[in-house]
């Protein structure tokens, strides 16, 4: 009898059950998705503490892109020959390039998690599959501000004149990293759906290279022969350089530009974003 009590004992046992958030992320609510998005920001920041080298674009990058282009190219294709001329007309335009480049590298990240076993502890933890998005969405962001940042300073030494000019600077950083955080969003989801980090490689260089080089960023249209002219006016990464040269310069039209720059940037998040989480979501129950 004991020992039937026992087995009958054993078979009733109710089965542990997995976490809440992995059963039903709709249960989870704004307040504790922000909650666990602020821990993992943190644990995100430990990790780029105990490897600084994680660093290494956002510092070198400006630096490398300002000096290369302002005194390989500056005395050729800058305006009229002047090299501070080109300088002033190149560094607005160099905040869309290096959003561009830290968002690249968004994908091949999230692509390396998966494939090195990260997700797989995230996997057991109960939070919202959406805070770990969020949180590197918050992170890079971090990261492209630190980009910017040291190409003001790389600038300021060659030149660039800065005084009266803050407020536009500010609004011009501000719209960059609008617009860097849609890009994020896009590059999140090519990393969810490639299966290697050098497939999303290879397509971003594809993609990106004619977009950078067919865009206002590095020269003025007016140079540029009649159809490729056509396709620059309407290419995002033109309406962004325009709208950044126009607020940081206080040159050329502002409004529209900065007016298609937001219209890109919210239609692109509005897409990828839902599009980049469902598919996370589905890549961590699978």
């Amino acid at each position: 009898m004991t020992g039937g009590a026992a087995v009958t004992t054993l078979q009733a046992a109710p089965r542990p059950e997995a976490p809440a958030a992995l059963l039903d992320e709709g249960r989870i609510g704004l307040r504790a998705t922000a909650r666990h998005t602020g821990a993992l920001v943190r644990r995100n920041l430990l990790q780029i503490r105990q490897n600084p080298e994680s660093m290494t674009d956002a510092l070198l990058m400006p630096i490398v892109l300002t000096l290369l282009f302002v005194y390989v190219f500056g005395g050729v294709i800058g305006r009229g020959g002047s090299r501070a001329q080109y300088t002033a007309f190149l560094v607005p335009g160099l905040m869309v390039i290096l959003g561009m480049t830290i968002a690249m590298a968004v994908g091949t990240g999230v692509n390396d998690d998966f494939r090195s076993g990260v997700m797989d502890r995230f996997r057991t933890m109960p939070i919202a599959r959406s805070s770990i998005l969020l949180a590197k969405v918050v992170v890079e962001t971090g990261r492209m501000l630190v980009a910017i940042t040291v190409l003001l300073i790389v600038a300021a030494l060659l030149g660039f004149d800065f005084s009266g000019r803050w407020p536009g600077i500010a609004a011009a950083i501000g719209l960059t990293t609008l617009f860097g955080t849609s890009l994020i969003w896009i590059f999140m989801l090519l990393g969810l759906t490639l299966r290697t980090a050098q497939a999303i490689q290879g397509l971003s260089v594809i993609v990106l290279t004619p977009l950078q080089f067919a865009s206002s960023i590095f020269v003025s249209p007016t140079t540029m022969p009649d159809w490729l002219a056509a396709f620059t006016r309407i290419n995002p990464l033109t309406h962004m350089a325009d709208a950044a040269r126009g607020l940081a310069l206080g040159e050329g039209p502002v409004a529209g530009p900065v007016l298609w720059t937001v219209v890109w940037s919210v239609g692109l998040t509005a897409l990828t974003a839902p599009l980049a989480v469902t598919k996370f979501r589905r890549k961590t129950t699978s």
